[in-house]
């Protein structure tokens, strides 16, 4: 291939190095109203009155919005499709506020100053309620946190509200007792993992402004513009098509804009002043206000025959949604869907749980999206029943795993084929990527672990996972390709372009269907006016869906290009070809300038445009073995990543530097998850890691050696073989470093973050144990 399998330069990255204005807040008219929100010191409250006359009396300020000035529609802010599978639990502003950092009231003023100063103006009385702050006691609490008669789901879901449930679900393979009774051993445990920051460099921005034909224009850093502008005239019950989002650079988003935040406030505002307005959050309120990960207790239990054959999974989740069920049942979901298929062979599963209200911070879409959670439980018990059976757990894993040509009852029960089949692996590398992980990680000379001295002992771990390509029969990308005079072409995409590089691999797809060099290839995306539909970013679907619409509309353009240079030159068009310079046919030529010439000005005039859409019949996963070597210290409990080596099955890599980049920021994500990142609360339900000072994630000291490898893959079905590659890197660090962490020093971490505290106290604990004192 010419420009595809190549690691060109983004499109876009020359502008943003010169700091070119392309971001949200860079976007916003001169003049622009600021808007600042009053959020709540409370977990949970009832606003019994909110007095605004001071604030609107203070100069400068134009506009004050509380919840008296919002018709009561509940909605949901995540951006999924429609109809969403997230409970409609939400409204623009009300009069309960359930998590402190909740939104009470909204300022806009001539500058940040005066709204600042017009918020300590408002003057609200709380009726203060008593919080659910622990999760493992919502269900069926006498305190409902979600008491409001307007809240539904759209479809069932398994929403009851009245027991602090969000979700819930439940699935059966098999007969699950009885295979587990018939199992030579059954290991079971709990594993918890924690809420998780999104931590992006680019803060929640809007900006709107009402333009010369009266209608409403937005500029937001989101994931998903086409469902904000859908979300926005729901809950404002504003027409649609007075309604444009467009969504410029994003600095990042890994699904924490994968939701509607200032959007609604903010246009609301320029909707009652007829004035731009504009939002920028804070860090505190990132961190307070918008979402992160589920935290999620997962108890699972697995059983074996002796000879090593894995038989049964049991696995009961119950997550934490927060305040507000954006995203609750999808994310459970990919828990077990993400999951479980990658040991096929097994002949029953159970799967179910609940997602439940707390008084916290909402959680969301966060890249890895539930797939994390439960490969962190999965791929540590698995370890656990390696050692009981006394079993090497790679060649567990590569007796009992997934493989090409095999399929799972997961993916058509939980939603990756059509009713009466399951999704087949054209493509899964899997064994290559373990075997070639082995070799990098220097495996066979150093598992399971070895004293170094100095009080340091070293040890080495694995999991293996898989992820997906899209949402199959819900999610549609679609892409037009439109030829200009001189011979170049613009490529209109509603993709979302969010850092990750889809601009450039959208572009890399294009030029490599038409031939032409991607120079000549112009990328717009995501303007809900001017380019066409896209689910968004998120679901590891860019590459896969919108790859695949782009490819289809190129190779239509392509067709198109025949067919008018066939009619020019008097050849029939299958003897006719296209170079991706010239139309030729025999001795006959004509390049693509002049054709585009002659087309918009002197023969037979015509635009030549390929639209083109695609919804995905599958979602072909990629697969990931990653292998880590620890050191502890076994004085303090330090744990020190020296290598990880991750090799990737995703198809063939659009551009591989690119996929080199977010599979290498992926795992460092991942080993934030599984050492250092820890949303903390207070005992009164206050965010204590609300700042960049006292929310660790790791630096470029934290990580140490990082090997990051492609196995040789073709899926047919994705543009080109590609699959996914966006998540995949996240998923494997926690079972891999704590299985390392257990073969250097014999402490199971079953909680995250891995903190050297709990390491230190299970070295203590296991001490006291071999001493006969426990």
């Amino acid at each position: 291939m010419k420009y595809v399998n190549k690691g060109i330069p983004s499109v876009d990255g020359r502008g943003l190095m010169m700091g070119k204005p392309a971001y949200t807040d860079d976007l916003a008219e001169q003049g622009s109203l600021v808007v600042k929100v009053l959020r709540s010191p409370h977990p949970f409250a009832r606003i019994k009155s909110i007095v605004t006359d001071k604030a609107l009396n203070l100069e400068g300020v134009e506009c004050v919005l509380t919840h008296k000035d919002f018709e009561r529609i509940p909605i949901t802010r995540a951006g999924q499709g429609y109809p969403e599978p997230s409970p409609h639990d939400k409204f623009v502003l009300d009069d309960y506020v359930r998590h402190v950092g909740d939104e009470v009231a909204a300022v806009a003023a001539v500058d940040t100053e005066t709204a600042l100063a017009a918020l300590d103006l408002i003057e609200v009385d709380y009726e203060i309620l008593e919080p659910v702050l622990d999760f493992e006691k919502a269900f069926g609490n006498k305190i409902v946190i979600h008491p409001e008669p307007e809240i539904h789901e759209m479809f069932p879901i398994g929403f009851d509200p009245a027991n602090n449930v969000a979700a819930s679900y439940m699935m059966n393979v098999g007969e699950i007792e009885k295979t587990l009774q018939e199992c030579d051993v059954v290991v079971e445990s709990s594993f918890y993992t924690q809420a998780q920051a999104h931590a992006m460099m680019e803060p929640h921005a809007v900006n709107a402004r009402i333009d010369y034909m009266g209608r409403l224009v937005l500029y937001s850093s989101t994931q998903t513009p086409f469902h904000v502008r859908r979300i926005i005239s729901q809950a404002l019950k504003y027409p649609l098509s007075k309604i444009r989002v467009i969504k410029p650079r994003v600095g990042g988003g890994f699904g924490g804009k994968q939701c509607v935040h200032g959007e609604l406030l903010v246009s609301a505002i320029t909707l009652r002043t007829g004035r731009p307005a504009k939002m920028a959050y804070t860090r505190k309120e990132v961190f307070e206000s918008t979402f992160s990960r589920h935290p999620m207790r997962i108890n699972i239990r697995l059983g074996a025959s002796k000879e090593g054959i894995l038989k049964g999974i049991d696995v009961d989740v119950l997550s934490d949604t927060g305040a507000y069920g954006e995203h609750a049942l999808t994310v459970f979901m990919v828990t077990g869907s993400k999951v479980f298929p990658l040991y096929n062979k097994v002949e029953s599963i159970r799967f179910g749980g609940r997602v439940v209200y707390t008084n916290h911070t909402p959680s969301g879409a966060f890249r890895g999206y539930g797939a994390i959670q439960g490969n962190f439980a999965l791929e540590s018990a698995i370890d656990i029943l390696c050692e009981k059976l006394g079993a090497d757990p790679v060649e567990f894993r590569l007796r009992n795993m997934i493989r090409e040509g095999e399929t799972s009852p997961i993916f058509e029960i939980m939603g990756e084929g059509t009713e009466g089949t399951a999704m087949v692996m054209e493509t899964c590398k899997l064994d290559y990527c373990i075997k070639r992980g082995m070799e990098l990680i220097g495996w066979k000379d150093k598992y399971p672990g070895s004293k170094t001295g100095g009080g340091k002992a070293r040890g080495v771990g694995m999991a293996i996972a898989m992820q997906g390509s899209g949402i199959p029969y819900i999610d549609m990308g679609a892409a037009m390709i439109k030829l200009n005079d001189d011979g170049f072409f613009n490529l209109l995409v509603g993709a979302t372009e969010i850092g990750q590089g889809s601009d450039t691999i959208l572009v890399q797809i294009a030029a490599e269907s038409l031939g032409v060099e991607p120079e000549k290839i112009i990328v717009y995306s995501s303007d809900s006016d001017l380019t066409p539909f896209d689910a968004g970013a998120y679901a590891s679907s860019t590459t896969y869906v919108s790859g695949n619409a782009v490819k289809k509309a190129a190779d239509g353009m392509s067709r198109m290009i025949i067919e008018e240079g066939a009619r020019i030159l008097g050849t029939a068009i299958e003897d006719t070809v296209f170079d991706g310079v010239s139309i030729i046919s025999g001795d006959r030529s004509i390049t693509l300038r002049d054709l585009s010439n002659k087309l918009f000005y002197n023969e037979n005039q015509r635009q030549l445009v390929s639209a083109e859409s695609y919804v995905g019949t599958k979602s072909p996963p990629p697969f990931m073995a990653g292998f880590a070597e620890v050191e502890v210290d076994t004085g303090t409990g330090k744990v020190e990543v020296l290598d990880y080596a991750a090799v990737v099955d995703c198809g063939t890599t659009i551009n591989p530097n690119l996929a080199r980049g977010q599979v290498e920021g992926a795992l460092v994500q991942g080993i934030g998850m599984t050492l250092f990142e820890d949303v903390v609360y207070s005992k009164t339900g206050s965010l204590m890691s609300n700042s960049m000072m006292n929310y660790r994630i790791p630096t470029r000291r934290e990580i140490n050696g990082m090997h990051v490898e492609f196995a040789e893959s073709y899926e047919t079905s994705g543009p080109f073989g590609a699959k996914s590659v966006g998540e995949i890197g996240i998923d494997t660090p926690p079972a891999a470093i704590t299985n390392a962490i257990y073969n250097a020093v014999g402490v199971r971490v079953r909680s995250l973050p891995a903190t050297p505290e709990k390491v230190l106290m299970g070295m203590l604990g296991k001490a006291v144990k071999e001493n006969g004192h426990g």
